[in-house]
């Protein structure tokens, strides 16, 4: 099917237009001119360039081929003249893979898709029904696969939706985790009356913090610094929460692998020093982005171990009370 950007509704337009945030690549006089005779010599109708099917698939049409090629030819030009890579509309210049934007991203977002639902099968494998939390830790690996799904998505082609999406995907998944963390720890999962108040109200107060969240970036300001901000309290909280869980299972326990929180904590922490660093792309396509989403694999996988080995001690033991 070619999709032509004429044919689609102005709305859908809006939302499907690349992102355009300035950087000092797209001011540059030299890339502006080379975008310009770019879509002049091959953009007009009567003799456009034949674009491949699979780019058009993915939305690539004329004016934004002439923006990636001219981004490499000044790319290019800069190295040869030992000036440092800059960026585009507000992302390093990538080389694209299959028509994805950042090839490298999408692969360690499928590699993370496929941790979580890896850790889905070990968790309806080995955890009866019965057990409360069991379903909570299934809807846990739901949200991770679903956030990384649009992560895929965003990183393949990026647009205003895309980006929404996947923002809007990666928020849902760390605030469940915010939700699920407290029911385990102070096992709120347990039947009760005074239990269940408090549950619904803690279910309550997240629904409605998520929704207060979407709402401001949708339709009060599209603000990056504040969704990061609220992401590493919420991230910060919930890994705190598990180091004391963590801490204080083992002194109890005596156990190694009720550290094993603790060690994805500090996994995590690590990993996430790479959005620090903001090189330019290794080869043109491994940049610190792509890397913080490859140090996220192993921790994942980890984590549903101690998750599945937790619950099964915690069956035996009320059994032993039994």
């Amino acid at each position: 099917m070619i999709l032509r950007q004429g044919a689609l509704p102005l709305g859908l337009l809006l939302l499907l237009t690349p992102q355009v945030s300035a950087s000092y690549g797209d001011r540059l006089p030299e890339f502006r001119h080379c975008v310009e005779v770019c879509k002049q010599e091959n953009c007009a109708s009567n003799h456009a360039t034949a674009i491949p099917l699979l780019h058009r698939a993915l939305l690539w049409d004329c004016p934004a081929e002439c923006d990636y090629t001219c981004q490499h030819i000044i790319t290019d030009q800069r190295v040869a003249a030992s000036e440092p890579i800059v960026q585009f509309h507000g992302k390093w210049p990538f080389y694209r893979f299959l028509g994805m934007q950042e090839p490298f991203s999408v692969f360690f977002s499928l590699l993370n898709f496929l941790a979580h639902q890896n850790g889905l099968s070990k968790i309806t494998s080995n955890i009866p029904t019965s057990y409360p939390l069991r379903k909570y830790y299934v809807m846990l690996a739901y949200f991770g696969m679903a956030s990384w799904v649009f992560s895929m998505i965003f990183h393949t082609r990026d647009f205003r939706v895309t980006e929404e999406l996947d923002y809007f995907a990666a928020g849902a998944s760390v605030l469940y985790g915010m939700y699920y963390t407290p029911i385990r720890v102070f096992r709120m999962d347990q039947e009760g009356a005074r239990t269940r108040s408090v549950r619904r109200a803690w279910t309550g107060l997240c629904i409605t913090l998520f929704v207060m969240h979407v709402t401001y970036l949708k339709w009060y300001q599209w603000d990056y610094s504040y969704n990061m901000a609220v992401n590493v309290v919420v991230g910060v909280l919930q890994n705190a929460l598990w180091s004391w869980f963590s801490y204080k299972k083992f002194m109890k326990s005596g156990r190694a692998w009720a550290m094993l929180p603790g060690l994805v904590v500090a996994w995590i922490i690590l990993a996430m020093s790479l959005e620090l660093l903001d090189f330019p792309p290794l080869w043109g396509c491994l940049d610190a982005h792509s890397l913080w989403h490859l140090g996220t694999v192993a921790p994942t996988m980890i984590f549903y171990n101690f998750l599945r080995t937790d619950a099964l001690d915690d069956m035996a033991g009320q059994r032993l009370k039994a």
